[in-house]
């Protein structure tokens, strides 16, 4: 039953931290919290929902290029008129954003939960000893470690990465030095529109089916998590992210049968006691504000 558990905490805490690196992403560059961020996530499982009937690579193609594409627009027609405004007025056009694409899917494919198929293989179980384990937990620890590993590579080692570390740290200074604030800003909304059409892939698979409120949930854990590890550093925030999911998973079995409904009441309380030690984050280091 140990062994189970583990396996369980390890899936959950790979989803989280997959969803919280794109939100720090652009916390990181651009100091914003995208709260539209989940519903690129709910935009991909309606194209999850739509791609069905084709073969399961083409369905995966095309939600990450939807959630890709659609990340890049939003960018440019939200988000960039704006970049020079307030951080209210950047936190309340994510929320707009948000509501805006919830009620054009609502409007267009009414507010009905539409089935989201995946290939059965990736939902099959396989055993180890007594401990069963499902192919898409494998996956989901497989992407997040590789997405992982490939976005630290590329911040650290290819032009693109530099200015973007560049901007994360002083983003006047950068554009003062040739960074072009443009390209910079445009790749991480098309880096985290990427990883949003990723956790779509993994999240609904699991759910079954999408409705225009489907992102909220997790973005909202993924923002907890964010906040967690230590908001405007990439690392220590998936590691948030990753921490809350083992929380979650450790307080399902933990709790007395009568108060698992209260599970993440349980975990929320842990997550205001982190705050009260350490409001700069858990895992944060650094007095500023570094992307890596």
């Amino acid at each position: 039953m140990i062994a189970q558990h583990f396996v369980d905490a390890i899936s959950l805490g790979s989803l989280y931290a997959l969803a919280v690196l794109g939100i720090a992403l652009i916390l990181g560059v651009m100091k914003l919290i995208n709260f539209a961020h989940g519903d690129l996530i709910m935009v991909g499982g309606y194209s999850m929902a739509a791609l069905s009937p084709y073969p399961w690579p083409l369905l995966i193609l095309g939600t990450l290029a939807t959630t890709t594409l659609l990340a890049l627009l939003m960018e440019r027609t939200a988000f960039r008129p704006v970049r020079g405004a307030s951080a209210a007025t950047l936190l309340i056009t994510s929320f707009t954003v948000s509501y805006l694409l919830q009620n054009i899917m609502s409007a267009t494919l009414t507010s009905n939960a539409r089935p989201v198929m995946m290939p059965m293989f990736v939902l099959e179980l396989f055993k180890i000893g007594d401990v069963r384990i499902q192919k898409l937990g494998v996956v989901t620890v497989a992407v997040t470690i590789l997405l992982v590993a490939a976005l630290a590579m590329g911040l650290k080692w290819t032009s693109i990465g530099l200015h973007m570390r560049s901007a994360a740290e002083d983003f006047r200074m950068a554009r003062l030095l040739g960074v072009r604030a443009n390209r910079v800003i445009a790749v991480s909304f098309a880096i985290s529109g990427f990883l949003a059409g990723t956790v779509s892939l993994i999240f609904l698979s699991q759910v079954g089916a999408v409705v225009p409120t489907t992102g909220i949930s997790i973005t909202l854990v993924a923002f907890v998590g964010t906040v967690v590890g230590g908001m405007g550093n990439l690392s220590a925030a998936t590691a948030g992210g990753f921490l809350l999911g083992v929380m979650t998973v450790v307080f399902q079995i933990a709790l007395p049968l009568e108060l698992s409904p209260f599970r993440d009441a349980f975990v929320f309380t842990i997550v205001i006691a982190i705050l009260l030690l350490r409001p700069q984050g858990l895992l944060q280091r650094h007095s500023r504000r570094q992307i890596l």
